[in-house]
């Protein structure tokens, strides 16, 4: 909804370009949460925080693959 109208960015286009923001930005927020447990001495937290920071590189790394994927193709049309 936010893309073709707005930015002139087909809507898939910008929602990947969406998720991808956000995901990095939440890995990046969760290694200092991450930290903060360590330094609290609280394991059981810190990996919580490790787990789901990774889950989240995950996502942004397939984000980038399908963004590729589609931008590749948008290239060539």
């Amino acid at each position: 909804m936010n893309g073709d109208r707005n930015t002139g960015t087909s809507d898939d286009l910008y929602d990947l370009v969406s998720v991808l923001y956000h995901t990095l930005e939440g890995a990046a927020t969760y290694e200092i949460y991450y930290q903060d447990a360590e330094e609290n001495g609280d394991t059981e937290l810190s990996e919580f925080f490790r787990e789901i920071q990774q889950q989240e590189c995950q996502f942004a790394e397939r984000a980038k693959e399908l963004l590729a994927h589609r931008l590749a193709l948008t290239v060539r049309s």
